[in-house]
């Protein structure tokens, strides 16, 4: 089974694609997934994390096994008989999650996807992007690129890419910059903050989904303080309330904004997505792991050398 990514994009609309864990729900966007395999027995590697079952080899193809059970200290790690494989790909990765069974898709809107509150994500349990209530029972939303950089941190954004150092006169002209960023993560957005900071751009508003920087965006037209207040918007794909895709839907097709560079910040970035992105008019489009061509795409973007 393929991943039947949505046809149209900036509609606000996702496929989530539903799966069991003893007996509950979870949930992954559609757009992350490549295919769903029957179980093969994994290949063990020594030395690994305990929650990498090991590797199989489907089509000459070598693909980690991600023992979700064991991640999520659920039954133990044991898994049924006739469990599967969810094939996945993000941030450039090609990895596979071992479930129990997959019950099918779902598509909806964004708006429907509810934030979990501080006290479902806590430090170590920081592991759900969004709830979904339909059929009268709860989808738990899980955050793979985190899952993915717990059990393998070289994976995950890095702060390292951002140089230490920079010419006084870079870090002025981009110190004047006003940053405009739509992120639901709260690690991702502290990081993002920290290493934009750490290239010189300090002028920064952060915001946890596309709508509220989008209404931020009307409320600077109406006051006529856009040109004073933002510069650039950076956007992740994958919000609850307002994707990124409809965020630069919104941007592009109004005749005061479209000029705003826009840049979407995803592990979703693949040849498809890039597509999509660029029919919606994104100037720049860069997958999360290379946040230093983030800034090099800001620079280019914003007429900084």
């Amino acid at each position: 089974m393929g991943a039947n990514i949505l046809l149209e994009s900036g509609t606000n609309e996702l496929e989530i694609l539903e799966f069991k864990i003893a007996g509950n729900s979870y949930g992954i966007n559609v757009a992350k997934v490549r295919e769903i395999l029957g179980y093969i027995p994994a290949t063990p590697i020594p030395n690994s994390n305990e929650c990498i079952e090991g590797i199989i080899m489907p089509r000459n193809e070598v693909l980690t096994i991600i023992n979700l059970s064991a991640y999520l200290h659920l039954n133990k790690g044991k898994y049924p008989d006739n469990s599967l494989y969810i094939v996945t790909n993000f941030n450039k990765l090609n990895v596979a999650f071992h479930v129990d069974s997959v019950v099918g898709i779902k598509r909806m809107s964004w708006e429907e996807i509810i934030l979990p509150d501080e006290n479902f994500n806590n430090g170590a349990m920081d592991i759900a992007t969004g709830v979904i209530k339909y059929d009268n029972r709860i989808v738990i939303v899980l955050d793979f690129e985190k899952i993915m950089a717990d059990i393998a941190p070289d994976t995950a954004v890095s702060k390292l890419e951002i140089p230490d150092r920079i010419k006084d006169a870079v870090a002025e002209m981009r110190g004047e910059i006003g940053v405009y960023i739509a992120e639901d993560s709260l690690l991702l957005r502290n990081l993002i903050k920290e290493c934009l900071n750490k290239a010189g751009y300090t002028r920064m508003e952060v915001f946890s989904d596309g709508k509220q920087l989008w209404d931020k965006l009307c409320e600077d037209k109406e006051n006529g303080t856009v040109d004073d207040n933002v510069n650039c918007v950076i956007t992740d794909i994958e919000m609850p309330v307002m994707d990124g895709h409809r965020l630069v839907k919104l941007i592009k097709d109004d005749n005061e904004l479209k000029k705003l560079p826009t840049i979407i910040f995803s592990s979703l970035i693949n040849d498809e997505m890039k597509r999509k992105g660029a029919k919606l008019g994104a100037d720049f489009q860069i997958s999360k792991p290379e946040i230093g061509q983030l800034v090099d795409g800001m620079d280019m973007l914003l007429g900084i050398d």
